[in-house]
């Protein structure tokens, strides 16, 4: 019985910053329902896989599959609208504005939001608000019930883990198909980090469909929740497998993690 088709596919991905070759001619696949574990040393190329293939660059050269169709040279629109979202190591909350309002930012593609439905369709408009409200608080429920109660505060009032929980919820207000996280413990204590993960394990337990990438620099986080790991150095696959895998691999322990 022939393998199913992955739901990322890429092949020959690369992506050169004039001199520099970020990703070098990459092969990978993210199969349908895992959380694939994305490692490798700073500078390795992790975030500008992230950000080719959010649109952000466009590659080089190669192809990108997502579901069957193409994607490589997709705006960034286009690819958000196929299912595919993700956060940033560095917070991208627009700090000033609620929770409620950040959460909305990523239902936009389900909202209506022309001036001709602001203004004649009042009663809509409403009832839209209070099933965005409404999506808004189920999301952040399963991560912390007592955030939920607070959705129509700034964030900049509550704390880190929390803004990493909105930014997550954020990602996840369209439904994707795909959620990308980079480094999302980046400024957080271990027990912040463990907490974070808890939800995110809570998370792929609800959307039993859903498919995540996670770059992470923390190899107790990568041990415990992901199904399969890729590794990356110098932009190219190192090695694949499982944490322990990876983790005996001699290439890893050289390039990675320091060891002999």
């Amino acid at each position: 019985m022939s393998a199913p088709e992955p739901l990322l596919a890429c092949r020959g991905l690369t992506r050169q910053f004039g001199g520099v070759v970020a990703l070098a001619g990459l092969d990978l696949d993210v199969r349908r329902g895992e959380l694939l574990g994305l490692i490798g040393p700073n500078g390795s190329g992790k975030t500008t896989f992230f950000n080719v293939l959010t649109g952000l660059f466009p590659p080089t050269r190669g192809e990108i599959s997502f579901a069957g169709g193409p994607l490589a040279r997709a705006t960034p629109q286009a690819i958000y609208r196929a299912g595919i979202t993700r956060t940033f190591q560095r917070s991208r909350l627009c700090l000033e504005l609620s929770i409620f309002d950040n959460l909305a930012i990523g239902a936009h593609q389900r909202l209506e939001h022309g001036p001709w439905f602001n203004l004649l369709r009042r009663r809509a408009l409403g009832q839209q608000a209070d099933a965005t409200a409404a999506a808004a608080r189920e999301l952040l429920e399963i991560f912390d019930p007592p955030l939920a109660r607070r959705l129509f505060e700034p964030v900049t009032g509550i704390a880190m883990i929390d803004r990493r929980r909105v930014e997550i919820c954020r990602a996840l207000m369209s439904r994707p198909r795909l959620l990308l996280l980079d480094e999302p413990s980046a400024g957080m204590t271990a027990d912040e980090t463990a907490r974070l993960m808890d939800d995110l394990l809570e998370v792929r337990r609800r959307f039993g469909d859903l498919t995540i990438v996670l770059i992470e620099h923390e190899m107790s986080v990568i041990e415990r929740v992901t199904d399969r790991c890729v590794v990356l150095n110098y932009g190219k696959k190192l090695c694949e497998g499982t944490f322990a895998e990876v983790a005996a691999d001699a290439e890893v322990r050289r390039a990675y993690l320091g060891l002999t």
